[in-house]
């Protein structure tokens, strides 16, 4: 039984490894594999391109740099990417971090910057001066005098809801702008429009534009 599948695709090729092989016996087929195309394309001006996945494993760095070395020895041939079906312990944290909604009670003072991966509920304060920011969108139940700035540093789908008429300045992504809050009336959301501009708007219609949002906060 093969350990090493070769498949090939319009845009170019892809190195299918049997996850429950032996790795010296991957490397093995893989050195038979390269000399057999080196074989069978003397003469020919072709560079071919290599998808390695590694379907339901992961490969360490050490693994991966030498089937790198391996194939380096073949002046025509390349790895494109390395694939797989899983993910590994840091990147599943990190999108667990990133894409959960996250409950804050604390105080940021003047001068201060507060960041936070993700959404986030907040119930503190933002004092005159300091800076909440979130990478993903703020919904604020607490006293905000200084700077929201959801979305950070580039996340045009963020939005800020919920007490801001009294915020010194709002941010969403790369945004700026000042608000008044006698021109917001029943306007409690701040969000990115089409056209790349500032809009505000009301929950109700917030469904309507980010129904995701409310997916993620359980209809906040």
């Amino acid at each position: 039984m093969p350990t090493v599948v070769l498949k090939g695709y319009k845009d170019g090729y892809e190195l299918l490894l049997k996850d429950n092989a032996d790795f010296e016996q991957i490397i093995r087929e893989l050195q038979e594999l390269f000399r057999k195309l080196q074989r069978d394309t003397v003469g020919k001006d072709e560079r071919l391109s290599f998808t390695v996945n590694t379907g339901a494993r992961l490969f360490d760095a050490k693994q991966k740099q030498k089937i790198e070395a391996l194939i380096g020895e073949y002046p025509r041939f390349s790895i494109h990417r390395f694939v797989s079906d899983v993910v590994s312990t840091k990147d599943a944290l990190e999108f667990l971090e990133e894409h959960t909604v996250h409950l804050n009670t604390d105080t940021v003072r003047n001068g201060q910057v507060k960041t936070i991966n993700g959404d986030v509920l907040f119930l503190g304060n933002v004092h005159q001066g300091g800076i909440l920011q979130a990478t993903g969108s703020i919904f604020v139940l607490g006293q905000v005098e200084g700077v929201l700035h959801a979305g950070y540093p580039d996340n045009v789908i963020a939005v800020i809801t919920g007490n801001i008429k009294t915020a010194q300045q709002l941010r969403i992504s790369d945004l700026v702008d000042i608000i008044e809050s006698d021109d917001l009336l029943d306007k409690d959301v701040a969000y990115v429009n089409d056209l790349h501009a500032f809009s505000y708007t009301t929950l109700n219609e917030l469904k309507m534009l980010r129904p995701k949002i409310f997916t993620q906060v359980g209809g906040f």
